[in-house]
């Protein structure tokens, strides 16, 4: 990974990060060189869905009625952590593993006063998708209340959801009206996927691209198919963040071993490195 980057968030902002979506854990990703989108249309869908935070929480356990649905196929991913190796080659975030690509930069949402990280940004090939893992019910999954809660709460904001089958099954198309830098209205796509998992839900939002294009989409959608999920045991409130972890920074070796070569290194070339920390950016709102 060629970028690491990390953003503070108020607490508040923090707080209604438990389904939907976050103001500050939107999907704005305009500095970054291979991963800029439209800050300002995301924005706009991380506002939309925010109000959805905690409704349904409490109750959630307790089945709506009626037969369970049925478990999604997560056959080819995402994964729970009991369902692959602990030590894979994957870069542990506390509550996800992910596996890394040629060129992939990530960016992560900080929680301003619990240091807490909130949500994980992937940057691949000109679009992005921002990763956020919550608590679910063992009786069933939530993405069917979220998504419908995601469709209200957009077009309360007088813009369009539409719902689609897609690779990870049901997600919504949503396009919100937003302002551009010229004072013009435009319509940008927001693509939200759900997958649920044993008691976690993974909620993955596409920018750019991605949003709209199946082919931009597939690199992403190759990121999300091999998110390893790591839950815990740990009692949680059904729709509560499961909070990740920021990357621990590799030893570099000394400075002599890379002059003259050392293990690994022949002739001094420099290894291949796909989750090397890069510079640290913080932002504060």
């Amino acid at each position: 990974m060629s970028l690491f980057r990390r953003k503070r968030v108020k607490d508040a902002e923090a707080d209604t990060a438990t389904t939907a979506s976050t103001d500050a854990a939107s999907t704005e990703t305009a500095s970054t060189d291979s991963a800029s989108t439209d800050s300002a249309s995301t924005d706009s869908a991380s506002t939309a869905t925010a109000s959805t935070a905690t409704a349904g929480r409490g109750d959630a356990e307790q089945p709506a009625g009626g037969a369970a649905a049925p478990a999604p196929d997560r056959s080819r991913g995402p994964f729970d952590a009991s369902e692959v190796p602990a030590e894979d080659g994957r870069l542990p975030l506390g509550g996800l593993r992910l596996a890394g690509r040629e060129g992939m930069e990530l960016r992560f949402e900080v929680e301003e006063a619990g240091q807490r990280v909130i949500a994980v940004t992937v940057g691949l090939g000109g679009s992005a998708v921002q990763l956020q893992v919550f608590a679910a019910p063992r009786s069933r999954g939530v993405w069917d209340e979220i998504r419908a809660e995601i469709a209200a709460a957009v077009g309360a904001q007088g813009g369009v959801a539409e719902e689609r089958a897609g690779s990870f099954g049901a997600e919504l198309l949503c396009r919100l009206p937003v302002r551009t830098e010229d004072g013009r209205t435009a319509h940008q796509p927001t693509r939200f996927v759900g997958v649920d998992g044993p008691r976690w839900f993974l909620r993955a939002v596409f920018s750019g691209p991605a949003a709209h294009d199946e082919q931009a989409a597939a690199p992403l959608e190759d990121v999300l198919r091999d998110v390893v999920v790591v839950r815990g045991t740990e009692a949680m409130a059904p729709r509560e963040l499961i909070p990740l972890a920021l990357p621990e920074a590799r030893p570099q070796p000394p400075a002599d071993q890379d002059e003259q070569g050392g293990a690994g290194h022949p002739g001094g070339r420099e290894e291949l490195e796909p989750f090397e920390r890069g510079p640290e950016i913080t932002e504060v709102r």
